[in-house]
């Protein structure tokens, strides 16, 4: 059965969660996706005791915690020509995977690290080649350390100028070749390069987590992810491919960016589609 969850990525890095978990429950949600940052509710200083406040919090609500995200990577690229900054990128998944094995997630959500970008303050550009190696290095070492803990890595399709074909990201999750080693599809992401229900069955048997956004392209920039059915991701597709491949795990609704007055409307406002969307899979 699917189930459905937001991620906190729809809020900032220091949301209260005392305020915020109750309201995903309100609007009918089955989990919440934390996300770790530099100094949010999960950082890098966060102790057991501190994470499991998380959990409990989540647990007052009856809401499960299929997964954890990270802000981080962006300002720390795991691919960087600097050997520090690729050292403080590994501390911060080995973390994640910490922090998501003491909340009882089975996924967190990676940014691979980036070619070139335009969301970090001090964006690298990094040789594609070089990147791929490194990328390929970093993950199949994690991977040991991922099924120790038994939680999935799940790399996502993001802005990163890097791993831009499905063939690509399986040629990588093929080569790291550990079953705690997949991919987190983001279905609103893939609309300026590619088709989301292409990359669903290409990817079917690696994919750990469904995030779903959606975009809009006669718009631009960040600025064109929109609630979504309003924007270019075609869902009946998403939906028949899902099913297809026997997808039956989460449906994450992610609203980045968000609104900018009250952001906690966008988890009620998209609900109906998002039920929707759960209700075409395995139809």
């Amino acid at each position: 059965m699917i189930k459905t969850a937001v991620s906190m990525f729809s809020f900032t890095e220091n949301a209260d969660l005392k305020r915020i978990f109750p309201l995903i429950k309100e609007a009918g949600y089955d989990g919440v996706e934390p996300v770790l940052s530099e100094s949010g509710y999960l950082n890098l200083d966060s102790s057991e005791k501190d994470i499991l406040m998380i959990k409990r919090i989540a647990d007052d609500h009856g809401l499960e915690i299929p997964s954890v995200g990270v802000w981080s990577l962006w300002e720390n690229n795991p691919l960087s020509d600097d050997p520090r900054v690729r050292a403080k990128a590994e501390r911060i998944l080995r973390k994640q995977l910490e922090s998501a094995k003491i909340l009882g997630a089975d996924t967190i959500l990676v940014v691979p690290g980036y070619v070139g970008c335009e969301f970090a303050s001090k964006p690298e550009r990094i040789r594609y080649d070089i990147a791929y190696e490194r990328c390929l290095k970093l993950f199949s070492g994690l991977a040991k350390y991922a099924e120790e803990l038994g939680v999935h890595i799940g790399i996502e399709n993001v802005w990163n100028k890097f791993l831009l074909s499905p063939l690509e990201v399986k040629n990588l999750v093929e080569s790291v070749a550990s079953d705690y080693f997949g991919v987190y599809f983001d279905v609103g992401n893939i609309i300026y390069t590619g088709y989301p229900e292409d990359w669903i069955r290409i990817l079917g048997p690696y994919l750990k987590k469904i995030h779903l956004s959606d975009y809009r392209k006669d718009q631009a920039g960040l600025g064109a992810f929109v609630d979504l059915f309003a924007g270019d991701v075609d869902f009946i597709e998403v939906a028949k491919a899902l099913t297809e491949i026997g997808y039956s795990d989460y449906l994450i609704l992610e609203m980045l960016p968000n609104y900018k007055q009250f952001p906690e409307i966008s988890i009620f406002s998209n609900r109906p589609a998002v039920e929707k969307i759960a209700s075409l899979i395995g139809g």
